[in-house]
């Protein structure tokens, strides 16, 4: 039998006991949110995966990295709610791989800004953020306003495929067709458009 002296004396025999103890844990608290249906299904018919033109929006969202200063979680307190609208659920994300949650907010959270401003309002914005907001730190992307060139978007619908997300063999096929002619800015703004509106506004 195992005692607390031969278990902390020994540097190996405690790192294995330490490393099953974490990783009997994790699965205790992971592998329950698989079969748990509200973090695996879609809230409302209104989510819905991302067409080509946003997924677009989204792949230059993170390379951009504007999740580093943009959060995308609303908490349930009343703070929260009644400045961005209603709190963030599981299921208005299951078609995000991988989510965009995060946890700074230099600026404000985003999960509810779709139809908040016009698309013209979020040209400019991101283009040059003080024309529309004078004190905003935010730094001006004005290079986005140049060709949207993504060559993968197809094999991007592909992969997203895999795991879990419903795209047809026809959204797959039309998608380098819908973002021909667009703009990176044009892209973005679908984006940000269409985030939130699967639960209804509380302001």
């Amino acid at each position: 039998m195992l005692t607390h002296e031969k278990i902390e004396t020994s540097n190996t025999l405690m790192i294995v006991l330490t490393l099953l103890a974490v990783i009997w844990g994790g699965l205790l608290e992971i592998v329950p949110l698989f079969f748990q249906k509200s973090t695996t299904t879609p809230v409302n018919e209104l989510v819905k995966p991302y067409d080509a033109l946003r997924l677009a929006g989204r792949d230059i969202y993170i390379r951009e990295g504007c999740y580093n200063c943009h959060s995308q979680m609303i908490r349930p307190f009343r703070a929260e709610t009644e400045r961005y609208g209603h709190y963030s659920v599981a299921g208005e994300f299951v078609y995000d791989h991988p989510f965009q949650w995060g946890s700074k907010r230099t600026g404000p959270d985003l999960a509810r800004v779709g139809g908040r401003y016009s698309d013209q309002w979020h040209r400019i914005h991101l283009l040059n953020p003080r024309d529309v907001v004078p004190e905003s730190n935010m730094p001006a992307y004005y290079w986005l306003d140049r060709p949207l060139n993504d060559a993968l978007i197809g094999k991007k619908m592909e992969a997203l495929r895999k795991v879990g997300v419903p795209y047809s063999d026809k959204d797959v096929a039309e998608a380098p067709k819908a973002i021909e002619g667009k703009t990176e800015v044009e892209a973005v703004i679908a984006y940000l458009q269409g985030m939130g509106l699967a639960l209804k506004q509380t302001r």
